[in-house]
C-alpha cells in the first residue's frame, strides 16, 4: 500500500512539476513598442497576461501580450477583435483592466460611443467584456457601464476588496477626483442603490511642477493592513508630457485615503531617459516582492513613426517596489536603466 502512494505521488508530481527559476537579469524597456496604461494578471497556469491601450500595427483595440516571467514578452493578437455595437466607428479604447471570478475573465475598459449616449454630450464610457480565456476574444456586454462628458468615466479598475467581500469599481477622472462604487454581483452593472465616493482629489490650482491637476489610473492592492492606492497624473503624452506615479493609503478600500506631501507621495517620476512614467500595474513574485509596469517615453525614441505626435511612444517598463516605512517607491524614484535582477517566478510544466 505504501508503495502504491509513493506511486501515486512521483506520478503526480512528473505531471506537474514546479521549478524555482533565478530571477532573469533584464534592462528596461521590457516591451519597447507603444503599449500604454498596463494591466497585468497571472493565470492558474502561471502565465501572466497583460493588457494595454489601443495600438499596434496592427491595430488592436485591446492589445495583449503573456509572459512566463515578466521580462520576456509575446505579443498575441487583439483581445477585443470585434468593437461593440455603441462604439463601433470609435478608434478610442482606453486604458484597460483585467480581474477574473468565478471561471470568467471581465476586461474593464473604457471608449467613446458613436453617438451621444443620453446626456453625455459623447464623452467616454466605461465598458466591460468577457471571455473564457484569458487572450480573449473578449466580447462587449452589449452596453455601456456608465458614461458621462468628457473623459471622466476613464481607467477602470476592479478590485474585490479582502475585508468586506464587495466588488470595486475605481475610475477617473477628467480634472475630477477618483472614484470608486460597488459593483453588482453579475461585475457588469453597478449594484442598485450604490453610489460613487471621492478619493482622491484633482487640484487644479496646483503648482504646475507637480502632478495632482489631473489624477487618473488607479491600481489597489493591501498591503500589511493597508489598501494602497496608486494613481497617475499630470498629463501622460504629447508635447506638454509631464507624468508620475503617486499612492495614497487607507485601512477601508474606500477610503478616505491619507495624501502624503511631496516629496513622499512620489512612486516613480522623470529622469534623463525615461519621460512621463506612469499608470502602473502592480504584480507580486513568487519571492514576495511587489514589481510596477508602467509606461514611459523613450527620450531617444519618442515616436513610432516620423509623423507621430512627439511622446506618442509609451514603451512598457518594469522596476521592483522597495517599501520604506510603509509606503512603496521605485528605487531612488526614477525609472531604472541597465541590467538588473528581475522577478522570481517558479514555473509549473504541466
Amino acid at each position: 500500500m505504501r508503495i502504491l502512494a509513493l506511486l501515486l505521488a512521483t506520478l503526480s508530481l512528473s505531471a506537474c512539476a514546479v521549478t524555482s527559476t533565478a530571477p532573469r537579469s533584464y534592462s528596461n524597456p521590457v516591451i519597447d513598442a507603444d503599449f500604454p496604461d498596463p494591466a497585468v494578471i497571472r493565470t492558474a497556469d502561471g502565465h501572466f497576461y497583460i493588457y494595454a491601450t489601443q495600438g499596434g500595427d496592427p491595430i488592436r483595440n485591446i492589445q495583449v501580450a503573456r509572459s512566463s516571467d515578466l521580462v520576456r514578452w509575446q505579443q498575441l493578437g487583439d483581445a477585443l477583435p470585434q468593437k461593440p455595437g455603441w462604439a463601433s466607428r470609435t478608434q478610442d479604447f482606453w486604458a484597460p483592466d483585467i480581474h477574473q471570478a468565478d471561471g470568467t475573465y471581465y476586461l474593464y475598459y473604457s471608449a467613446k460611443p458613436d453617438a451621444a449616449l443620453s446626456d453625455n454630450k459623447r464623452g467616454l464610457c466605461l465598458a466591460v467584456a468577457t471571455a473564457s480565456t484569458p487572450a480573449g476574444p473578449f466580447v462587449d456586454s452589449g452596453r455601456p457601464l456608465q458614461c458621462g462628458e468628457g473623459f471622466v468615466n476613464i481607467d477602470p479598475f476592479a478590485y474585490d476588496d479582502p475585508a468586506t467581500g464587495k466588488k470595486l469599481l475605481y475610475w477617473g477622472s477628467g480634472f475630477g477626483p477618483i472614484k470608486v462604487q460597488e459593483l453588482a454581483d453579475d461585475r457588469t452593472s453597478f449594484k442598485p442603490g450604490s453610489r460613487p465616493v471621492d478619493l482622491v482629489p484633482a487640484i487644479k490650482n496646483e503648482n504646475p511642477a507637480e502632478y495632482q491637476r489631473l489624477v487618473e489610473g488607479a491600481w489597489v492592492i493591501r498591503r500589511n493592513g493597508y489598501h494602497y492606492l496608486f494613481y497617475s497624473g499630470d498629463n501622460c503624452c504629447g508635447p506638454k508630457a509631464h507624468y508620475a506615479v503617486m499612492v495614497a493609503r487607507s485601512r477601508n478600500a474606500t477610503g478616505p485615503f491619507e495624501l502624503r506631501p511631496r516629496p513622499l507621495y512620489l512612486v516613480v517620476e522623470a529622469n534623463k531617459r525615461w519621460l512621463a512614467p506612469g499608470h502602473n500595474a502592480i504584480i507580486r513574485d513568487d519571492a514576495g516582492a511587489d514589481w510596477m509596469l508602467y509606461h514611459a517615453v523613450d527620450r531617444q525614441r519618442p515616436r513610432s513613426k516620423p509623423t507621430d505626435d512627439i511622446n506618442s511612444r509609451r514603451v512598457l517598463l518594469l522596476d521592483r517596489l522597495v517599501w520604506r516605512n510603509g509606503w512603496p517607491e521605485v528605487q531612488a524614484k526614477r525609472p531604472s536603466s541597465g541590467p538588473r535582477a528581475g522577478p522570481v517566478v517558479r514555473s509549473i510544466r504541466r
